[in-house]
């Protein structure tokens, strides 16, 4: 497990107590966009998902961690979605969840952490992300963290009447 503690927060499986704070990120409308949630979640539906997350990532395909300080903090998620064994990729996505832990490296180092695990545990040849085009936090820290953007999906996404266009970001390991 050391792959996934850092110096200023470790990545936990999701736990039965999370509810509240799943339920939360996940009827937040302002974040939405990133996910392309369209409808809110009941906690029914998230007891279920979480009654469920337990299954191999080779089996579901996506792994969802949550970020934890060492005080005891729930900082947000990191996921691993779309895990191809086969080409050996995966897609990431992140999330801090309150604007007060933000700015603050959390996520930087989660990014770090769960591009270690990938590498060492899931033998991942390439990781990527897909970022709004208006999202500079996202785009800075995946550049920082070595992601190039390889391509640009236009006019992807509609937002508030409005089509967004979406960066495609890649890290490809060095083995």
């Amino acid at each position: 497990m050391l792959t996934l503690k850092g110096e200023h927060i470790y990545l936990r499986a999701l736990e039965p107590e999370d509810l509240d704070f799943v339920y939360l990120i996940e009827n937040d409308e302002q974040i939405w966009e990133m996910s392309t949630t369209q409808t809110p979640y009941s906690r029914f539906l998230i007891k279920q998902y979480l009654e469920n997350a337990h299954q191999d990532i080779y089996d579901a395909k996506q792994l969802r961690l949550v970020i934890c300080s060492y005080d005891g903090a729930t900082l947000g998620l990191i996921d691993l979605f779309d895990f191809n064994p086969t080409h050996n990729r995966a897609g990431v996505g992140i999330l801090i969840a309150e604007k007060e832990h933000r700015g603050k490296g959390y996520g930087k180092e989660a990014l770090r952490l769960i591009k270690n695990y990938g590498k060492t545990h899931l033998r991942l040849h390439q990781l990527y992300a897909n970022i709004a085009e208006d999202n500079v936090a996202s785009i800075k820290l995946f550049e920082k963290e070595g992601f190039i953007n390889i391509g640009v999906k236009k006019e992807w996404n509609l937002v508030s009447s409005v089509y967004k266009d979406e960066l495609l970001y890649q890290h490809i390991y060095v083995h």
